[in-house]
């Protein structure tokens, strides 16, 4: 992955890292999925939202390295530490999670994974990418070229959280 090792978030003086997760990534996972849900939804989901989701997953490094196991997880790090990840199946093509530190959001750190994860998909024979997203996400896939198929409802605790169902196709592009 020496093309995701080399590549920076544009827009940004901070260096930021792309790479392959590592299970010394696993503790901050789990600081970055907890703050990106308590803080950074905070404008799309009330307190008792975020307390559901938050607590869908549990904020210990084990659970998170085992999660590395079952999906390719690509990181984000600046100074050696996560600061953003995707979850991608790449036999199914599906985004699991796709979370970036609240203050560092809006500077291109979930696009450049998303990149990533767009081109190992398509290594893999992939023809198009899913994933279900949150409030959070839903305008800014849109822009990137993903479709809606329609709003779920998923229960975490006792809430009902709203989502999108969406896909996007995926092309080969010289570069």
């Amino acid at each position: 992955m020496t093309k995701m090792e080399e590549s920076k978030a544009p827009a940004s003086k901070t260096r930021i890292v792309y790479r392959a997760g590592l299970a010394r990534d696993a503790a901050d996972q789990a600081e970055v999925f907890y703050h990106a849900v308590m803080q950074g939804a905070a404008t799309h989901y009330d307190l008792s939202e975020r307390r559901a989701w938050a607590n869908a997953l549990p904020r210990e490094a084990s659970a998170w390295a085992a999660r590395q196991a079952l999906y390719t997880t690509l990181v984000a790090t600046c100074d050696g530490r996560c600061v953003g990840f995707l979850e991608l199946g790449l036999t199914t093509g599906r985004i699991e999670t796709l979370y970036v530190w609240p203050s560092l959001s809006g500077r291109g750190i979930g696009t450049t994974l998303l990149i990533h994860a767009e081109r190992l998909l398509l290594e893999q024979g992939q023809s198009h990418v899913e994933i279900e997203a949150s409030l959070v996400l839903y305008e800014r896939l849109l822009r990137r070229g993903f479709n809606d198929h329609g709003e779920q409802w998923v229960e975490r605790s006792g809430e009902r959280l709203k989502r999108y169902r969406m896909t996007k196709p995926l092309n080969a592009v010289e570069t």
